[in-house]
């Protein structure tokens, strides 16, 4: 059934919201905001570097490799399907999937001409649909079970990105919702779950930048300043490494989208001593350097 125009016009605003970036095995995790100690298998924990190091190919298939010896977990679905993401917005995008303004018909023939993209779509959707029926059964056990709500919104929110993003449809409109509750339940238990406070951030912020003013509140409200005091306020919380990658990555976004060049700067010398390898950071820095010398 074909959306009606609010809902497609509510829908089109999360095309280009940032999706989540994720670990490390000699780091901290915290599930209440105090500290907890938690290793990651080593497998895995690499698989989420070479995540934050832009080498998404290397991680999706390091992800894949973690399930198959380890028991399926939720994270490894959310990092497995946010690289297949992130490697079809470099397809069907441009380079460093950036070109979120392209017009659907580009779209459409983007997808018609890539080569890899059918299958990178299948696997993505496959993680999707099993990540979300594993949350889903977790929640019929327990419905405030925290690790499978905030999952559950993280998978859902993966999906309204590759739809609404690459692929130019204008679908996802339950997942939004079931993403933005579920990920209000998380916070709503534990204030300090970090990597709950970047994504709902993220929801706040493209809603107020991307929406107009007479129907923000169909998604039920944003604000850009709320939005950047909460990604701040999640790098503050004592958490694991790769949470506070997360809202590192998430702050650098949006103070570039913001034009606050000098603050930008300072992040991505943070990202580029832990991710050296991250060419898109390394290519921002130059960016800047080569300007500032002029």
């Amino acid at each position: 059934m074909p959306l009606s125009v609010p809902t497609r016009t509510c829908c089109a605003l999360l095309v280009v919201l940032f999706t989540g970036f994720h670990a490390s095995p000699e780091a901290q995790s915290t599930t209440d905001g105090l500290a907890a100690l938690r290793v990651e298998p080593p497998r895995f924990a690499e698989a989420q570097r070479l995540f934050y190091n832009a080498r998404y190919q290397a991680a999706a298939a390091l992800a894949l490799e973690h399930r198959t010896t380890e028991d399926a977990d939720l994270a490894s679905y959310e990092l497995r399907s946010s690289a297949i993401l992130f490697q079809l917005k470099a397809l069907l995008e441009g380079p460093n999937g950036r070109d979120e303004s392209r017009k659907a018909t580009d779209k459409k023939e983007a997808l018609r001409t890539c080569a890899p993209c059918a299958a990178l779509i299948e696997a993505f959707s496959d993680d999707v649909r099993r990540g979300q029926a594993l949350a889903r059964t977790m929640l019929l056990a327990n419905p405030a079970d925290e690790t499978a709500l905030f999952f559950l919104g993280k998978l859902d929110l993966n999906y309204v990105w590759l739809q609404l993003g690459p692929l130019g449809k204008r679908t996802g409109w339950d997942e939004y919702w079931e993403a933005r509750h579920s990920l209000d339940a998380v916070l709503k238990a534990n204030p300090r779950h970090v990597r709950a406070i970047v994504a709902r951030a993220w929801i706040d912020y493209i809603v107020d930048t991307k929406m107009p003013w007479g129907t923000q509140w169909l998604l039920g409200g944003g604000s850009t300043k709320r939005a950047l005091v909460a990604v701040r306020q999640a790098i503050a919380i004592d958490a694991d490494f790769f949470s506070h990658t997360e809202a590192d990555f998430a702050l650098w976004n949006m103070l570039i989208r913001e034009k606050q060049t000098t603050q930008a700067v300072e992040v991505a010398h943070r990202l580029a001593l832990s991710f050296p390898a991250n060419l898109e950071v390394a290519a921002y820095l130059q960016a800047r350097d080569v300007t500032a010398r002029r």
